[in-house]
């Protein structure tokens, strides 16, 4: 799915015992289809606004203190995929600057089509291999080939089971010493569901014990900077193989 930010003045958690139980993948394609195919658009109306540039060195800075921690191994091409990649902005704002090559997952068809436009110089310079025109539930990784796998903005489209097994498709999908980053709002104090667009937003307490189930090591979190105050805090989970 695209990235949204979401307001903490969203009412409050679903009166649920398991927020993400509510999820609707067939409702989350037609709010986000529904939704311009521009950054303002996947952005939930910050898009012109300092969220994008902050969010880039935000997320250029974070991959930066990783570098010693993600050495390729000789010989391998240094392969993104940017999870839920709405028109293409993360990776043409930020991660093709890190990786030797990116493949991108979106579903959401009409966002699918202005990626096209966004990334129309990168595909020029080589730097974009596949497009999966798939939700996450339904991607499978080629075994061995990811360098970097970029989640923003995204899982919260995902019950926390289905999210599991993502997580060890991803592993699978991993390079030696390969690397996952999780981007994502937290609420603050439970989990909270979203009816309009159909996702759940977690709290940093839900994510860890979620990556230690998955059976993936935490090497490093940090709090993005610069988002309005009116924004939930996001966080950026470097995950590596136990």
């Amino acid at each position: 799915m695209p990235a949204k930010t979401i307001s903490s003045e969203t009412p409050g958690p679903s009166p649920t015992e398991f927020p993400d139980s509510q999820i609707n993948y067939d409702d989350a394609i037609d709010y986000w289809t529904s939704i311009p195919a521009t950054v303002d658009g996947v952005l939930g109306g910050y898009g012109n606004t300092s969220v994008p540039k902050a969010d880039a060195i935000g997320s250029s800075t974070f991959l930066r203190k990783l570098r010693t921690r993600m050495t390729p191994a000789a010989g391998q091409v240094k392969y993104g995929v940017d999870i839920g990649a709405g028109i293409g902005r993360v990776t043409r704002d930020m991660l093709h600057k890190h990786c030797d090559k990116v493949d991108l997952v979106e579903p959401v068809v009409p966002f699918v089509q202005q990626m096209l436009i966004e990334l129309a110089p990168l595909y020029t310079e080589g730097k974009i291999g596949e497009i999966f025109p798939v939700g996450m539930q339904h991607w499978t990784p080629e075994t061995g080939k990811y360098w970097l796998i970029w989640c923003q903005w995204c899982v919260g489209h995902l019950p926390d089971e289905e999210f599991l097994k993502f997580l060890d498709r991803c592993k699978a999908g991993l390079q030696p010493n390969g690397t996952i980053v999780v981007k994502e709002n937290n609420s603050l104090g439970e989990d909270v569901f979203d009816e309009e667009d159909s996702s759940v937003t977690r709290t940093d307490a839900k994510f860890r014990q979620l990556f230690e189930q998955a059976g993936l090591k935490l090497i490093a979190v940090e709090q993005q900077k610069g988002l309005p105050r009116e924004l939930f805090p996001v966080r950026m989970y470097a995950l590596k193989m136990v």
